[in-house]
């Protein structure tokens, strides 16, 4: 006979059984087993004082992938962002970014409320680019007191909410020629970066050669459970560790992250061809239900955007039928939805998520 103890345990195994297959976004990626023994064994120390071996060999091997003089670790993407502006710019300086760039649209104004830095959104292309002439007539110098002074401009690769596009070195190698010749510095949000890189059949050191500092994401296609870095020149590196002990961002022991970082970057990178692969594929299949709209043009790394069309079904109730069949989107408001593939989505799921939507848009 059951007691209520046993039932609880029960439920509770029945749960943890299901497969939810989540496709809300690449963050949601867990640590694989060998993964999680290499933290485990990682050497520790004390990062804030620089005695970390593990985070000192994370941030070493950084900087060679990318070709920078040094690299600092810090918790999250959104920090390394914050970060890499302060250190670029004083209070009362304007950055230039796209209206659909990470930094202005999803990092709650940290810019304004830490830096008091102006943000200055200029039109996004759907390949994430911004057009050179809308860089340049954007700039604003210090003859006129009426302006914020122009200081720094801030790009992303892969590009978020342009399809997750990449971007190639030619435009920033254009982009460069902009900023030296009137006076700004380059920043990249690469979060993506290893996306972007293997998408164009190219290194993470060619694509980051022009910027003064870049970001790459640990815990996205990566599948580390947290982290960031950021990559610049030794002096840029020496301002940025400042502000991150400032904004609470100094670790101790941390290196049992920064494990995770080492692990990722010697297996994690190759493999996300597979994640634009199923991307393609699970794209394919959507295309082909006649109440969803997606333009397989678009689809270059492992994030696709869809739109509805021709049913009655509203936008939450879309997600609340998928999340009882136990499939994960996520909803970007009027009808459009976002999918990413990442490592903890199998080939095999691509026909369980056609399946289960056809049979919702259907009913």
């Amino acid at each position: 006979m059951f007691n209520a103890f046993k039932l609880t345990n029960l439920f509770y195994y029945l749960i943890i059984l299901i497969i939810m297959i989540d496709l809300r976004s690449d963050t949601v990626t867990m640590p694989s087993k060998e993964m999680k023994q290499f933290m485990f064994d990682a050497p520790l120390g004390d990062d804030v004082y620089g005695d970390d071996p593990s985070i000192n060999a994370l941030e070493e091997k950084a900087s060679d992938l990318f070709g920078k003089d040094a690299a600092l670790f810090v918790p999250s993407g959104t920090m390394a962002n914050l970060i890499s502006v302060l250190s670029h710019c004083n209070r009362g300086d304007e950055i230039l970014l796209g209206n659909k760039s990470h930094i202005f649209v999803y990092e709650a104004g940290g810019t304004s409320v830490f830096g008091g830095v102006h943000s200055h959104q200029l039109k996004n292309n759907d390949d994430g680019t911004i057009d050179f002439d809308d860089i340049i007539n954007g700039i604003r110098n210090d003859q006129d007191s009426h302006h914020p002074i122009s200081k720094l401009l801030c790009l992303e690769n892969t590009h978020n909410l342009c399809f997750g596009a990449p971007i190639n070195s030619t435009y920033f190698d254009k982009i460069k020629t902009i900023v030296d010749e009137h006076n700004l510095k380059l920043h990249i949000d690469g979060a993506r970066i290893f996306n972007a890189a293997v998408a164009l059949k190219t290194t993470v050191k060619e694509l980051a050669k022009n910027a003064d500092s870049i970001t790459c994401c640990l815990s996205k296609g990566l599948s580390a459970p947290v982290g960031s870095l950021i990559m610049g020149n030794a002096e840029l590196i020496h301002k940025a560790h400042r502000i991150r002990k400032s904004l609470g961002g100094g670790m101790r022991q941390s290196g049992i992250l920064a494990a995770a970082g080492i692990y990722s970057f010697d297996n994690m990178i190759n493999r996300l061809e597979e994640d634009h692969e199923n991307a393609q594929l699970l794209a394919k299949g959507l295309s082909k239900i006649d109440e969803i709209k997606i333009d397989l043009s678009t689809i270059h790394t492992n994030i696709l955007f869809f739109n509805l069309q021709n049913t009655n079904i509203k936008d939450e109730e879309l997600i609340i039928k998928l999340l009882n069949n136990n499939i994960k989107i996520d909803s970007k408001g009027n009808r459009k939805f976002r999918m990413v593939t990442h490592y903890g989505f199998k080939k095999n799921n691509i026909e369980t998520v056609i399946n289960k939507l056809k049979y919702i848009l259907k009913k």
